[in-house]
């Protein structure tokens, strides 16, 4: 899919097309960390510290756990105190 750029003020912007946007789930306003990698423009959309660990949670959750997980979770921490970090 190719845009343009535009001139905006003493900057130039790119126009990203709305099915683009909605694609990574962003809108206008936004914020974008953009860099130059091997040639190229890249925008990653930047997100919140966080930002959709309760849905990652329902949907590890929703698969269970693996057996290895489960003895993991039976493990018992209660001597971490003495630990030294």
């Amino acid at each position: 899919m190719q845009t343009s750029l535009r001139k905006m003020g003493n900057s130039v912007g790119m126009i990203v097309p709305k099915a683009v946007l909605q694609e990574i789930g962003l809108s206008v306003g936004a914020p974008m960390d953009v860099r130059v990698e091997d040639g190229k423009v890249v925008a990653t959309p930047v997100r919140k510290v966080r930002e959709g660990w309760a849905e990652d949670a329902e949907r590890v959750a929703a698969a269970g756990l693996t057996e290895e997980e489960a003895e993991w979770m039976a493990f018992g921490n209660d001597d971490d105190g003495d630990l030294t970090w």
